[in-house]
C-alpha cells in the first residue's frame, strides 16, 4: 500500500487487528506507536497518519491529518463490456490506478452472458478493486461507476452528457475501424471510450455507435484482450488530452 485510506466514519475508532491496513502497518511497514505514514480520507484529502497507540488486542488507534488534494484525473469515461470476473477486477483496479474519471460496465451481444452474473458487483469486490488501484496511485478518489444491461441502454442514457464540455466519442474496433486512436489530434475535450468483449462488437452495435456519434477506431491490427485494450486506450487518452482534467 502506497497510502492508507480511511472512510470518514472510521476516524476516531480503533482499526481491528485483522484489518488489512493494520497488518500492513505493523507487519509489512513495521510501524510502531508514534510513527507516521501516508494516509488519506476516501473521497477527500490526503496527508499523514500517526499511530497513536497499539492496543493489547492488536488493534491500533490512528489519527489523520489530511490537507493535500488528490492527484488530478484523466478526462476519460471508460465503458467496458462484461468479461471474465478476474479480468473485470483487474480492469477496475487499473482504471482507478490510472485516474480514469468514470467506468461504465455494459452488456454486449457477443459477450458471454454468464459473466453478467458475477458476484463482483454484489459483495463489494468492485469497490475493493477500485480502492486497490487508488492506494497504488496515492489517490483518495475512485471512478464513478455504473452498470448497463446493453449498449443500447447506455447510448440512450448518455451518462457523459453531465459533463460541461462536449466529449469526443470513440468505440474501439479492430475489425471495421474508421481510423486509428493513435492518429487523432490532441484535444482539450473529454473522451468517452467504449471497449468491447473478446469477440468484439456485433454489426448492430457498430450501427448503434455510428448513430450515436461515435467514431470507430483501432489500436493496431492485433486483437487485444479486453483488459489490455482498456489500459492501452487509457494511456493513449492521457497522451491525447494532456493527462488530466485542468
Amino acid at each position: 500500500m502506497n497510502i492508507i485510506l480511511f472512510e470518514e466514519h472510521e476516524l476516531g475508532r480503533n482499526l481491528p487487528r485483522r484489518d488489512e491496513r493494520t497488518i500492513h502497518l505493523l507487519k509489512v511497514l513495521h510501524k510502531k506507536a508514534g510513527d507516521v505514514f501516508e494516509a488519506g480520507i476516501l473521497g477527500g484529502m490526503r496527508g499523514t497518519g500517526i499511530i497513536e497507540k497499539i492496543n493489547f488486542d492488536g488493534s491500533v488507534f490512528v489519527t489523520v491529518q489530511a490537507n493535500e488534494p488528490p492527484p488530478p484525473r484523466i478526462q476519460l469515461r471508460m465503458a467496458v463490456a462484461f468479461v471474465r470476473p478476474i479480468q473485470l477486477k483487474r480492469i477496475f483496479r487499473d482504471m482507478s490506478n490510472m485516474g480514469v474519471s468514470a467506468v461504465d460496465l455494459i452488456g454486449s451481444e457477443l459477450g458471454e452472458k454468464s459473466y453478467r452474473d458475477t458476484k463482483l458487483l454484489e459483495n463489494g469486490g468492485a469497490q475493493a478493486a477500485f480502492i486497490e488501484g487508488a492506494v497504488q496511485a496515492r489517490d483518495t478518489l475512485l471512478p464513478s461507476f455504473a452498470v448497463f444491461d446493453s449498449i443500447e441502454k447506455w447510448l440512450k442514457e448518455r451518462p457523459w452528457e453531465n459533463n460541461k464540455r462536449l466529449p469526443l466519442l470513440l468505440a474501439m474496433d479492430n475489425v471495421r475501424a474508421e481510423g486509428s486512436l493513435f492518429n487523432i489530434t490532441p484535444t482539450t475535450r473529454p473522451l468517452v471510450i467504449a471497449v468491447g468483449p473478446e469477440r468484439g462488437w456485433s454489426d448492430n452495435e457498430r450501427e448503434s455507435f455510428e448513430h450515436a456519434g461515435f467514431l470507430r477506431l483501432s489500436m493496431g491490427s492485433r486483437p487485444l484482450r479486453t483488459e489490455t485494450a482498456c489500459a492501452a486506450a487509457a494511456f493513449l487518452a492521457m497522451e491525447k488530452t494532456g493527462g488530466s482534467i485542468p
